[in-house]
């Protein structure tokens, strides 16, 4: 009798142990007493529905941390202090952080674009420029863990789908634009041309009249030939290019045009020797478009410093010219965007594509007060 009584006890007693030691394989086996083998049917139903339950959760847990880690998309999951707990390898990227940065909370960190989503409304998804040309779609939004709200943080980089569209729209209005003007200057030349020549010398009026309308076909004909070099510029070739010899060579090659506005170009290279994969050709027209606007931003009597920079391989350009409005600077490389009267916005436009093309990150911003600085940081 004080066994029937003390078994089930018993029995409890080792469950509970095992339920509290997170133990699910142990089951027990039937006694042959009714009382004990329901209780016993009971427990082991409950053991194998708990295991089931644990290795789904731990499934769906392994699937998720898969996908998150897979996602192009830069995903940041927060505690509740707004510290990290996970970040994928594409916030990693996004942001410059690395896995040292688990546990440190997450507006501590210096970068622009988390200054500018700490700004958003949760739940309100908006869209981000940094000093390049790069965008981001960046939301902050929220998760239920533990019967508390969690924050998490989604960074979609929209840079290249907006390049590829807005290259796909302007190079058919270009291509458009420029057959229909070359072949009306091509025939209205001529036809001026024949003018000039069978017009003598007592009608100088009207061939000097002539003569201006041919010169503006011409300045037409080569406007547009300015916006066909985006269309057609071609895919890098890429050659090792020791880049400290590059600036030289650029630097001497705008000595001239600097100095008879009485502007100073100073070189600031490594010592040793800095090779990258680049089109020497390309980052040439790179560099002289630089140095032309940093030019054009002094006007008289400045300093223009050459920099170059080993670990990572970066290349600086900086004037202490007029520098940089807020206003300007949130539409820079946007295409054929400029601020001068004339200007046609061809310049950066052809810079962000060349760049590009080179998976080179860029920017351009002024950094203190009397400097502007053209920031280029090489792939390789």
């Amino acid at each position: 009798m004080y066994r029937s009584f003390i078994r089930p006890l018993e029995f409890m007693s080792s469950g509970t142990d095992a339920i509290a030691d997170q133990d699910f394989t142990i089951k027990f086996v039937k006694t042959g007493s009714r009382e004990m083998d329901k209780l016993i049917a009971v427990y082991n139903s409950m053991i194998d529905n708990i295991r089931e339950e644990r290795i789904q959760v731990e499934e769906q847990h392994f699937f998720l941390k898969k996908l998150i880690n897979a996602s192009p998309n830069g995903i940041i999951i927060l505690d509740y202090d707004e510290k990290i707990t996970d970040l994928n390898p594409s916030a990693m990227k996004i942001l410059g952080l690395s896995e040292n940065s688990i546990h440190q909370p997450i507006f501590n960190f210096s970068h622009p674009i988390l200054k500018k989503i700490k700004q958003l409304e949760i739940g309100k998804a908006n869209i981000i420029t940094t000093e390049g040309f790069e965008k981001y779609k960046c939301e902050i939004t929220h998760f239920i863990h533990r019967g508390f709200k969690r924050k998490f943080i989604l960074i979609q980089e929209l840079s290249k789908e907006i390049l590829e569209a807005e290259k796909r729209s302007y190079g058919k209005i270009i291509r458009m634009m420029a057959h229909e003007v070359n072949n009306s200057i091509g025939a209205i030349n001529s036809i001026l041309q024949t003018h000039v020549e069978y017009n003598t010398e007592e009608n100088s009026d009207e061939r000097e009249s002539l003569e201006i309308a041919i010169e503006r076909n011409n300045s037409m004909s080569f406007f547009m030939k300015n916006f066909a070099k985006v269309v057609r510029l071609p895919q890098p070739h890429l050659e090792k290019i020791e880049i400290n010899e590059l600036m030289k060579n650029i630097g001497k090659l705008m000595e001239s045009q600097a100095n008879s506005k009485n502007i100073t170009i100073e070189l600031h290279l490594e010592k040793n020797n800095i090779f990258t994969s680049i089109d020497a050709k390309q980052i040439e027209q790179v560099l002289v478009n630089i140095i032309k606007n940093s030019i054009e931003s002094i006007g008289y009597q400045g300093v223009i410093q050459l920099i170059s920079k080993e670990s990572p391989k970066t290349l600086l350009i900086r004037d202490n010219g007029i520098g940089i409005s807020d206003e300007v600077m949130e539409k820079l490389f946007t295409p054929f965007f400029s601020t001068k009267i004339n200007g046609q916005g061809v310049g950066l436009t052809l810079i962000r594509e060349i760049l590009s093309n080179h998976e080179a990150q860029f920017s351009l911003k002024t950094v203190e007060a009397g400097w502007t600085e053209f920031r280029i940081v090489f792939k390789s």
